[in-house]
């Protein structure tokens, strides 16, 4: 089918939900990305062919969707209309759920999300706070609607916005963005009307439109997820961008890594021109526009926009200096605006709702929600969209659900190997753009990772400086060199080798390459660095004066001691230390000789009853 008008789009929403309320139950099986890795398919599968068994499938809608949020727990599924959700569903307990819930109407709580604070199941979805205390705008579709179907898009308001653009002027667009607020959601915080206004007024019939989904953080899946869940609204969201700023042409620079996302794009993107969605005359305004996918090979400098442009252009992915800046000449030499997946995704509700509308959400400069990505040490791993402005405690220990086995909170990485780290005293911090770079951290694209107290923060510094090294691109020399330098500086400091005058040629090889690096990735790189000596100095200078870990995590400072107490003499770790340096006679307490130990740990992983202890 066409799609010409509204009226069109109109027509298959209702066939569309005239179809869908013909069943008495949908099964929602999440298929995105952490229930992949937690073998959904077979999950969905089976309840395909139980539901066809049972001779259910005029009564029962099977729907795989995309990430529903909860990472963690997969596979997830959610029973409608009862709104029951459901986490870890094997087979097994997709049989369960089916028999019970849906043909009996019996709940089955102990399958259900259980909320760590509360220390009791949720069943109803509405009631679980990490989904209650969100606001999506983003991820408005995300696992609610299947991936594939644009028929389902579109019965959830998919393409109106693109319709009602095509009715507006460039210059109107363009307005409505830039009194919404929105601001790029990759990092920087850019103001996305005034670049788009940039970009409109870029002189050159042929212009080009990016979508940065090189996502590149440790610890960070937003856009992979949302590109996997609800691919339509990128493919729309680039679309009135192109429309706006007179572009004919989209590319999205995706990672190589996230093939399910590039699958489901390209799908998506044939999908919408066989409808008359992406193309040719797209409904029948006489604009042109198409997308092409382009996938790079997991360089992080290729988040960098300027490295971005080379490698979609085929040539080795390195910043160029700037000016000119791409609005003024970027890809192929055309006039260019890039937006990273998360901003696209915001656009088609700004048109349809309205600037008013979006920049309600939010504080001060700071408008509408942020998608986080919760990893590390916090219970609810996953995706979340919160309103900007959510005090950083809520989000971790309301939606988050707190710290993992009781840990207390020792801090939360913020931004990626860009950002800094938040610590206690500051939790109570609003989440926006300004309030995170008063105290040494940045939005950044969205990750955030939670570290509870058996993180040592020297390590952490170390382990971002080292990422950081190995993707340098190293064609400039404070990037390439400095960031060796301190690494190698960090790296004598966790083995015990430090000195305190290091931490003086730390800060300051740090202001030197963030005031001389030629492109973002470098100006950036020595943040984790400086927001971790200003943060937790003391741990740098027990490492250095003390030559422990307090956190005992880095083994060259760690220390191995038998408690007589409760050593049995078994002879375990004695007989499995690859130095010999443990002695004792049989069923009487051994000792370590620390001279010779070595600090592989053999001893502690062999011992049955805790008699090793790590310090």
């Amino acid at each position: 089918m066409i799609i010409k008008n509204v009226q069109d789009l109109k027509l298959v929403a209702d066939r569309y939900n005239a179809e869908f309320g013909k069943y008495e139950h949908t099964v929602y099986v999440c298929g995105g990305g952490g229930c992949i890795s937690s073998k959904c398919q077979a999950t969905k599968d089976f309840v395909e062919s139980y539901i066809k068994e049972l001779g259910l499938t005029d009564k029962v809608n099977v729907v795989f969707t995309g990430c529903m949020g909860t990472c963690a727990m997969g596979p997830v599924v959610l029973i409608e209309p009862e709104r029951i959700y459901y986490v870890h569903v094997t087979p097994e307990r997709a049989k369960d759920i089916i028999d019970r819930q849906v043909v009996k109407g019996e709940v089955i709580e102990e399958y259900t999300f259980f909320d760590a604070n509360l220390q009791k199941h949720i069943p109803c979805i509405d009631d679980i706070p990490f989904f209650a205390e969100q606001v999506q705008i983003v991820l408005n579709k995300c696992g609610k609607i299947p991936f594939d179907s644009i028929e389902a898009y579109i019965a959830k308001g998919g393409f109106t916005a693109e319709a009602k653009a095509f009715g507006m002027t460039q210059e109107q667009i363009v307005d409505e963005v830039t009194k919404s607020g929105l601001r790029g959601r990759g990092g920087a915080g850019f103001p996305t009307g005034i670049k788009w206004s940039a970009g409109m007024k870029a002189p050159g019939e042929n212009k080009c439109i990016v979508c940065n989904a090189d996502e590149g953080d440790p610890g960070a899946f937003m856009d992979r997820s949302a590109i996997e869940g609800d691919p339509f609204c990128l493919i729309e969201g680039m679309t009135i961008g192109g429309y706006a700023i007179g572009a004919h042409n989209g590319y999205v620079y995706c990672r190589a890594e996230y093939p399910v996302a590039v699958e489901r794009f390209n799908k998506a993107a044939e999908i919408a021109r066989e409808w008359g969605l992406l193309g040719k005359n797209i409904l029948g305004s006489g604009f042109d526009f198409d997308i092409e996918l382009r996938i790079g090979a997991g360089a992080f400098v290729c988040g960098e926009e300027t490295a971005l442009m080379s490698s979609i252009e085929g040539q080795r992915g390195e910043p160029r200096q700037k000016p000119p800046f791409p609005f003024e000449s970027g890809l192929f030499g055309y006039p260019t605006i890039i937006n990273n997946v998360e901003t696209y995704y915001n656009i088609a509700e700004i048109i349809n709702k309205g600037a008013d509308w979006f920049a309600s959400y939010g504080v001060g400069r700071s408008k509408g929600t942020k998608v986080f990505a919760l990893a590390g040490d916090v219970i609810n791993t996953g995706i979340v969209e919160v309103p900007m402005g959510m005090p950083l405690r809520k989000l971790i220990f309301e939606i988050g659900g707190g710290i993992v086995d009781g840990k207390k909170f020792k801090a939360a990485q913020i931004g990626g190997p860009s950002g800094g780290c938040i610590t206690e005293k500051n939790l109570d911090t609003s989440v926006d753009y300004e309030s995170l770079t008063s105290l040494g951290a940045i939005m950044g694209s969205g990750g955030l990772i939670v570290m509870s107290e058996d993180t040592c923060m020297v390590d952490t510094a170390r382990f971002f400086m080292q990422f950081i090294q190995d993707e340098s691109c190293g064609k400039c020399t404070p990037c390439r060199i400095g960031t060796k330098r301190m690494l190698e500086i960090l790296e004598r400091i966790v083995a015990g080798n430090g000195t305190l005058e290091d931490l003086d040629t730390l800060e300051e090889l740090s202001h030197v390459i963030k005031d001389t690096a030629m492109c973002g990735l470098g100006q950036t790189a020595p943040n984790p660095v400086l927001s971790t000596i200003s943060n937790f100095r003391d741990e740098y200078e027990a490492h250095i004066v003390d030559k422990s870990c307090p956190a005992h995590v880095c083994s060259a400072l760690a220390k191995y001691y038998i408690d007589p107490e409760k050593c049995r003499g078994c002879t375990l770790c004695a007989r499995n230390c690859p130095v010999q340096c443990i002695s004792g006679k049989v069923k009487e307490p051994h000792v370590i000789d620390q001279s010779k130990c070595i600090k592989c740990g053999a001893c502690q992983a062999n011992c049955k009853f805790g008699a090793v202890i790590k310090k």
